[in-house]
């Protein structure tokens, strides 16, 4: 299996238990790896024949903008399913981290693996 890697990819999103927290985008990390078999795309030469980790930022930017999560635990279950579902991705691990969150504490998340 062959992977990307997408690292300290930055996003907005509504994320929280209490209500007061969801009422403004905050900045979430994300650190994604992304398998699939890209033996074609090797021969190739195309992106055709693999995944446009482009479109795959985008994308998330565009779902968490419009979604609002009240656990770091669905907002990983969710990205998870849709780069496997919209990109065909073979396996999806996911770290998740909410940075800041809690004085003395530089950041919380959750690290997610899924596969096909």
């Amino acid at each position: 299996m062959d992977t990307i890697f997408l690292e300290q990819v930055k996003v907005q999103t509504k994320l929280g238990v209490p209500e007061w927290e969801r009422a403004v985008a905050q900045t979430i990390i994300l650190d994604i790896e992304i398998g699939y078999d890209f033996s074609l795309a090797c021969q190739s030469d195309e992106i055709a024949d693999t995944i446009d980790y482009g479109q795959v930022v985008g994308r998330i930017r565009e779902t968490l903008a419009e979604r609002s999560f009240k656990l770091v635990e669905a907002l990983g279950e969710h990205v998870c399913q849709l780069i496997l579902q919209e990109f065909k991705a073979k396996s999806v691990q996911l770290k998740v981290s909410k940075p800041g969150i809690l004085p003395g504490l530089k950041a919380l998340g959750i690290t997610i693996y899924r596969q096909v």
